[in-house]
């Protein structure tokens, strides 16, 4: 059976452990061996955490066998991007700025998971200090990506996804700053979640910009999203249950999101918003030009919080930075607090603006990057290219951070290509309920 578990969502592996018929220690070492046999190893994961994860499934499994389970997820391994603090062992959030870095304690939604009885298996490889979303890191590891082996896997949680992507954990615990949840499930298959700004802990979560920043799982079921957010802040989960699409109203945002797709985005949107409709959803095209203005904040938005947030180690050791990534920091520096603080108030009437022109629908629907990984060789080779694809890669989950609001990307049957669904900020419950009947509907007519 083991080969099988690593393939099964988080939920199953939760309900075989209820059932007596998955032993966690037996499903933690069989995740570990299928990690440490893995040929990509070592640029997916950046540090296997083994004597804490069969410490951890150990006490899973007695309470297992006394009946004793901490919840639906008690006993299932899970993989941590390398931003979140774990006590005792490196965290370096990809950048040499941090090399050796060791915090005291476990972040706040770690310490979460844990008492939910969920089992650490490591540390994933990620974007240098989460700011890119191409997921190429020539300081760290680039992780793979599932559908192209000469292609990036999208960022910045990179390992994450894949992680997950390749059987190595069932689920990846990710940020997203700008996209850096969404993107890489996008690209590599999966369901991810972003969360609103402020509903789950950042406590002991390295920093990008604060602002934005969130925290998110990377798995494979709509599902495993709803039982991973209710582990990461300690609530009951969102009730999926006779979820449906019938008289559910999209709203297609043409404003922005839909320019300049490549095919293969084009196509897989274009067949999943058919079957969305084929099980009972109404869809309607809405332009919202306040999205176009709201796309030109975002250098002041995010570059001068993310410079200010880490100028001085920066510049204490610029040479060991990326000189892409530095490059990008350092633009920060150009602009003045009144451009930032103008930005930000700027920002707060457009998001009202946006909430008020979409609240007749239950969801915005968008495809979730305009692009297909891009070849990691050319990246390399070509700054202009690299500049203009993370650019383009971020620019549709970008709407969904600035206007404050989580997202859900799902699958659309064309591999490397999501379909991002996104509701009113403090919505995940509705949102999930709505991501699972869209799930269900995208499974039905591609199986």
């Amino acid at each position: 059976m083991s080969n099988t578990w690593l393939r099964m969502s988080m939920a199953d592996l939760g309900r075989g452990i209820a059932a007596h018929e998955i032993d966690p220690v037996a499903l933690t070492r069989c995740y570990l061996d299928a990690i440490n046999a893995h040929p990509l190893r070592d640029r997916i994961y950046a540090r296997v955490t083994e004597a804490r994860a069969l410490a951890e499934a150990g006490a899973a499994s007695a309470r297992a066998k006394a009946g004793q389970r901490l919840g639906p997820l008690d006993g299932v391994p899970v993989s941590w991007k390398d931003l979140f603090d774990t006590a005792g062992v490196v965290t370096e959030a990809g950048s040499d700025l941090l090399k050796g870095r060791v915090p005291a304690e476990d972040a706040q939604v770690l310490k979460n998971a844990t008492a939910a009885g969920l089992v650490c298996l490591g540390k994933t490889h990620m974007s240098e200090l989460a700011f890119s979303g191409l997921g190429y890191n020539p300081v760290k590891e680039t992780p793979p990506c599932v559908n192209d082996a000469g292609a990036v896997p999208g960022g910045s949680s990179s390992g994450a996804a894949a992680s997950v992507a390749f059987g190595l954990a069932p689920c990846g615990i990710g940020s997203d700053t700008g996209g850096s949840v969404r993107l890489p499930s996008a690209w590599n298959d999966l369901v991810g979640l972003k969360t609103t700004s402020g509903r789950l802990s950042l406590t002991g979560v390295v920093p990008l910009c604060e602002s934005f920043d969130t925290v998110g799982p990377l798995c494979r079921t709509v599902e495993d999203a709803a039982l991973m957010l209710a582990a990461l802040e300690g609530k009951p989960a969102a009730d999926l249950s006779g979820a449906s699409l019938h008289g559910v109203r999209l709203m297609v945002l043409d404003t922005v999101a839909m320019d300049g797709l490549r095919d293969g985005p084009r196509d897989g949107f274009a067949q999943a918003v058919d079957r969305l409709r084929a099980a009972g959803a109404s869809v309607a095209h809405v332009k919202v030009p306040e999205i176009a203005e709201a796309m030109t904040l975002s250098a002041v938005l995010f570059t001068a919080e993310a410079y200010a947030q880490w100028r001085e180690k920066i510049e204490a050791a610029p040479h060991l930075m990326f000189d892409r990534v530095l490059e990008r920091f350092r633009a920060g520096g150009a602009f003045k607090a009144v451009d930032y603080v103008a930005a930000q108030k700027r920002m707060m009437a457009l998001r009202a603006v946006y909430l008020e022109k979409t609240a007749g629908y239950d969801a915005v629907i968008i495809p979730t990057a305009a692009i297909m990984p891009p070849d990691l060789k050319r990246l390399i080779a070509d700054n202009d290219y690299f500049v203009a694809e993370n650019l383009l890669a971020l620019r549709n989950t970008r709407i969904g951070n600035l206007m404050g609001l989580p997202g859900l990307t799902l699958p659309t049957g064309v591999p490397s290509t999501g379909i991002l669904l996104m509701t009113p900020p403090g919505s995940e419950e509705k949102l999930l309920r709505l991501g699972a009947a869209a799930e269900a509907a995208l499974a039905k007519i591609t199986t």
